[in-house]
């Protein structure tokens, strides 16, 4: 293994490289902003030929994955499709109609049910869960859940993760995802189905928009994930077999302040799997 070190720019990094498939928050926005030259190198890669699919933990569907990245200024020209943790969730409920779900987020992850055949009802009454968040992220953590998470073992409910991220940022703070509380029911013996980073559907899914949109099947080789956490980003990228260039302003950023390289032990501590490349920023 070899040390490890920054890239200043994507540029250095796409030769040969036909498709790239990003994350968006914490590489693109912050959940309350969106990032200018991020959002401007997806753009010069794709004006160049390349094809740029963004696939997210969002528990929500591309289509309102959409109209929230234009709210925070990310046109629609920065990417050529979105595919969600929320789609495959969908897909997942289409595929088990007429069911009674107890829905474990905050409203504003209503979309996830949209238009589809199930009866929502409280926990004593479901058939499984569906999780895309806390009730409150801005109060809550995991542990707020353990009664509830207790009960739903007992009743061997199966719990359908729609975002498998553990914290994302907003603005300049952490906050939890539903990952951490999926994570919380299978350490209690509770079964999980995870949709999204870093589990492979997700990832087929785009590379199948991404060889409609080419024409045809994309060697794994010419495709390059980018993303800002070890546990999703990285890990999902290597385990399809692709290259990831690795983000360090997002979730991991407290751990790579003030570092310019590493070496090959600190490199097998923090990521196991070493990416790429390591950038602070995306820029072209």
């Amino acid at each position: 293994m070899t040390t490890l070190r920054f890239v200043e720019r994507l540029a250095d990094l796409v030769d040969g490289i036909d498709v790239v498939l990003s994350d968006i928050w914490g590489v693109v926005h912050n959940g309350l902003e969106s990032f200018p030259e991020a959002c401007e190198a997806l753009h010069t890669f794709r004006s160049r030929g390349g094809t740029v699919i963004m696939i997210t933990n969002a528990p929500r569907p591309a289509d309102s994955v959409q109209r929230q990245l234009r709210k925070l200024g990310v046109a629609d020209d920065t990417y050529d499709a979105i595919v969600s943790s929320g789609d495959l969730t969908r897909h997942y409920v289409a595929g088990h109609p007429g069911r009674k779900v107890f829905w474990l987020g905050p409203e504003r992850d209503s979309s996830i049910h949209r238009g589809l055949d199930l009866t929502l009802g409280p926990i004593e009454q479901a058939d499984y869960i569906i999780c895309t968040g806390l009730f409150d992220d801005e109060t809550e953590t995991a542990e707020d859940y353990r009664g509830m998470m207790l009960q739903a073992r007992e009743r061997q409910l199966t719990l359908i993760c729609a975002n498998p991220d553990i914290v994302v940022e907003r603005g300049d703070r952490l906050i939890y995802c539903a990952g951490a509380i999926a994570e919380l029911y299978r350490e209690l013996g509770g079964e999980v189905i995870f949709y999204g980073k870093p589990h492979r559907p997700i990832y087929d899914r785009a590379m199948e928009l991404a060889a409609e949109r080419r024409g045809r099947a994309m060697p794994l080789n010419r495709v390059l994930a980018i993303g800002d956490s070890v546990r999703t980003d990285l890990a999902g990228a290597h385990g399809f077999g692709i290259d990831c260039l690795f983000v360090t302003r997002g979730i991991h950023a407290e751990e790579f302040a003030g570092v310019d390289q590493l070496d090959p032990a600190s490199v097998k501590e923090l990521f196991g799997h070493p990416p790429r490349a390591l950038i602070r920023e995306l820029k072209w």
